[in-house]
């Protein structure tokens, strides 16, 4: 051999394997006659292409170091190599498998939505699901062939779960290799495949699971369900079973985050004079203090009564507005004991007018006894 294929690739004679494949790219890349158009580059690209194909293979390499011939099958640079390799090389591919594909795999992740309201979201709870999915065939075990079969080699590509093909280009003769349309590159045919699963190791079914919702979830939360979702192909390992929660409006309370937010209604003069007012919580009953003087706006807020913190401890709060509500309508003796309040107060007749423009302002009581007294009350 007088071709020094080291030299070719610019590395040394106990160069790694790594180091000549990154050799051979950066040339590969400057010399490939799609981007170099020198005439002398084709040339090149052969020369260093040959090169790799024998530096390389570990057991041409061998040969081409003891002195042999690396291409005493074919006689020279026109023997077909893997063009397949060449490419992984050139792209930078990971190197792709070679030979026959196994017919196991694993199966399939799945996803499934489940409404719950408040009160499960925030204390959490267990739901019993049906699942319609793959599951492994008993008849066969997953092996899907018939009962004292076997799969037998591929009559196509013996076994290899490809077909290669050689044909002539610029580079030589170059070999590529597709997956064997016979056996779909298992490199085994199934001639007696599993009346239950039709060959394919597992069959559909409806299971039954529990699932167990912790106390926090929100919705959009994912619960994973390892090794609940489908089996895979050829009786593989299953995938995971992911529950999304979708949690429910409710009639009394709104959700932000952790923390809960309702409205309840004060009379006017309960906040006025100040009293006590019992709300029912998800927790159970709680006692609200409306302190006297209470304007309208105000926020009660009760500690701890909020969701639990789905990542950590403790809990959100429960964040109580209150609304005062005024009376619409009066009988006269009503009408009679708020004008005589009004005049106690020094707030009627043209002061009263100055102290309802203020009071509109800031959205205070008086500005609703003026929509109740609307065109009732005289200078």
């Amino acid at each position: 051999m007088t071709t020094d294929y080291y030299a070719l690739l610019g590395v040394a004679r106990d160069a790694a394997p790594d180091e000549i494949k990154r050799a051979y790219r950066k040339l590969a890349r400057e010399l490939h006659p799609d981007v170099n158009q020198d005439p002398g580059s084709q040339e090149r690209f052969k020369e260093v292409t040959a090169a790799y194909e024998v530096l390389s293979d570990p057991e041409k390499r061998q040969m081409y170091d003891l002195g042999g011939d690396p291409f005493h099958a074919g006689g020279g640079f026109g023997a077909a190599f893997d063009f397949g390799d060449l490419m992984d090389a050139f792209f930078g591919g990971g190197g792709r498998r070679r030979g026959p594909r196994p017919r196991m795999s694993r199966g399939q992740d799945a996803l499934i939505r489940m409404d719950v309201d408040l009160a499960e979201a925030m204390f959490g709870t267990s739901r019993d699901i049906q699942v319609d999915t793959a599951v492994l065939c008993q008849a066969c075990s997953g092996a899907g062939t018939a009962p004292g079969t076997q799969p037998a080699t591929c009559a196509m590509c013996k076994g290899r779960g490809e077909i290669q093909s050689v044909q002539r280009s610029f580079l030589g003769q170059v070999m590529t290799a597709r997956a064997c349309p016979q056996c779909r590159g298992f490199g085994s045919t199934i001639p007696h495949p599993c009346v239950e699963c039709s060959g394919e190791g597992r069959v559909r079914t409806r299971t039954a699971l529990s699932v167990a919702i912790p106390a926090g979830v929100d919705t959009g939360t994912r619960i994973q369900l390892s090794g609940q979702g489908e089996v895979g192909p050829g009786g593989g390992p299953p995938g995971d079973l992911y529950v999304e929660i979708v949690q429910e409006p409710h009639p009394v309370f709104e959700r932000r985050g952790d923390d809960l937010h309702c409205s309840v209604q004060v009379p006017m003069t309960a906040a006025a004079l100040g009293s006590s007012v019992t709300l029912e919580t998800l927790d159970g009953e709680e006692s609200l203090e409306i302190k006297r003087g209470t304007q309208p706006g105000s926020v009660l807020t009760l500690r701890a009564r909020g969701v639990p913190h789905l990542r950590g401890t403790g809990r959100g709060d429960l964040y109580v507005h209150l609304d005062l509500v005024t009376p619409t309508r009066l009988d006269d003796e009503q009408e009679e004991i708020l004008r005589r309040l009004a005049q106690l107060r020094g707030e009627e007749g043209v002061t009263l007018v100055v102290a309802e423009q203020e009071a509109s302002a800031s959205g205070g009581l008086f500005s609703r006894l003026r929509d109740a007294f609307s065109g009732r009350t005289t200078g």
